[in-house]
């Protein structure tokens, strides 16, 4: 079993900075990809961006430059770092992990509101 913890979101202004963070415990190793995805009302819950065991990034396009996602494997913490925020970033990000072929792991989510 796996549980994570995400914590970290607000509401702030377009432009502004947050920062997410997603503490992972359990049986998780460092070799497990790891990522955030969000959902906005009534929209499809999507990726934001996700990092495997070698460090390899993906970014979607919506957020590609302004995003970053720093893993410190060490500490089974996953961040996202987002930059020059839009009230399109605004929806509940998940912090994500799966373990093995199919077996994926969600945050409780988090809120994130970007309005002026």
């Amino acid at each position: 079993q796996v549980q994570l913890v995400e914590s970290g979101g607000g509401l702030v202004q377009p432009g502004e900075s947050l920062r997410l963070s997603c503490v992972a415990s359990g049986s998780i190793f460092s070799i497990d990809p790891m990522g955030w995805y969000r959902q906005a009302p009534g929209k499809q819950r999507e990726l934001v961006a996700r990092i495997n065991g070698l460090g390899t990034t993906y970014y979607a396009d919506a957020v590609k430059g302004r995003f970053t996602i720093p893993r410190d494997a060490d500490k089974n913490t996953l961040s996202l770092q987002m930059n020059s925020l839009k009230p399109e970033d605004t929806a509940v990000y998940y912090c994500w992990t799966r373990r093995g072929l199919s077996n994926d792991y969600w945050g409780q989510g988090t809120q994130v509101t970007v309005a002026s």
